[in-house]
């Protein structure tokens, strides 16, 4: 059995080295690997390091990129039975990663998993506490909901097949394309020995349009959600003091309270207006969305 890992990137180069050494040592059972790039329009030296690496690389333009269209070509170029997503700035936590990820798969006990993330390096405090709450210490196989993660996750190919990704999306194509597969009994899975290390080295002005993004596409998914001013100001209060209180706990508020101040801030300020934002994307709101820079 070939397994594909599909990777999307663009200027990866700080954390795929690192990524695709470990995709290298993962102990492997009665199966083959083959590593897929689909790359946006990297400058820096990510194809290099993908070529190094002998990792079979297509192309998508920025004009043309949405996430769910870069893993529909990445995964149509791929010739794996089952195919596996994981971030360019995410590294497995160990060899056995790839083997308990693909196996519920493998073994028909589910369509679609996704696995543990854990914060590492510059990953914010607030973050790290957002990781603890959707990705926990148990697995869930199948699960009773459609909430799935595409950094770290696996599908049958024939789920693929069935489903693809919606290419319209700002983000979240894979909780999109998951609603669907679970609404026609399809199984999707939780797996916390599946674990990866997701790096974030996001500016305030991109964790805020990163939420901004995913909250246009939510409008899509669960349409019934409506984020009210009174429930940004609530959200952003709890989730400070839960913090704060988790900080205390850990001796490091000192430290992390700013950080902790700002990120929720960003979090749910970015989550109010992608609430609010219905307008279809043009080429500029492309940009702001899908190549953030600080200076935006």
């Amino acid at each position: 059995m070939l397994i594909s890992i599909v990777i999307r990137t663009l200027n990866e180069s700080f954390y795929l080295r690192e990524l695709l050494k470990k995709i290298k040592s993962q102990e492997l059972e009665n199966f083959q690997v083959e590593t897929v790039i689909i790359d946006s329009g990297s400058t820096d030296d990510t194809l290099k390091i993908a070529e190094e690496f002998n990792c079979r690389i297509t192309y998508i333009s920025k004009d043309d990129f949405t996430f769910g269209r870069s893993l529909n070509l990445g995964s149509k170029f791929a010739d794996g039975d089952v195919l596996i997503y994981i971030s360019g700035h995410c590294i497995p936590c160990n060899n056995s990663w790839l083997k308990n990820l693909v196996r519920p798969i493998i073994n028909g006990k589910a369509d679609y998993v996704y696995g543990k993330q854990v914060g590492r390096d510059t990953t914010k405090f607030s973050e790290s506490m957002i990781f603890e709450k959707y990705f926990p210490s148990y697995s869930k196989l199948p699960q009773d909901d459609f909430f799935c993660n595409n950094a770290n996750s696996a599908i049958s190919r024939d789920a693929w097949n069935e489903y693809k990704f919606d290419e319209e999306v700002t983000g979240l194509e894979d909780m999109e394309l998951a609603k669907r597969l679970y609404t026609n009994k399809g199984k999707i899975g939780y797996l916390s020995d599946a674990s990866v290390y997701h790096i974030h080295n996001e500016s305030w002005i991109q964790t805020k349009r990163r939420y901004e993004r995913e909250a246009i596409a939510m409008q899509k998914i669960m349409p019934e959600i409506y984020i009210k001013f009174t429930d940004l100001i609530r959200y952003i209060a709890v989730s400070i003091i839960s913090d704060s209180k988790e900080a205390m706990l850990r001796k490091s508020l000192a430290i992390e309270i700013f950080g902790i101040i700002k990120f929720r801030i960003a979090q749910y300020y970015g989550s109010y207006i992608g609430n609010h934002n219905n307008r279809k994307l043009s080429k500029r709101s492309k940009e702001k969305y899908f190549y953030p820079k600080k200076d935006l």
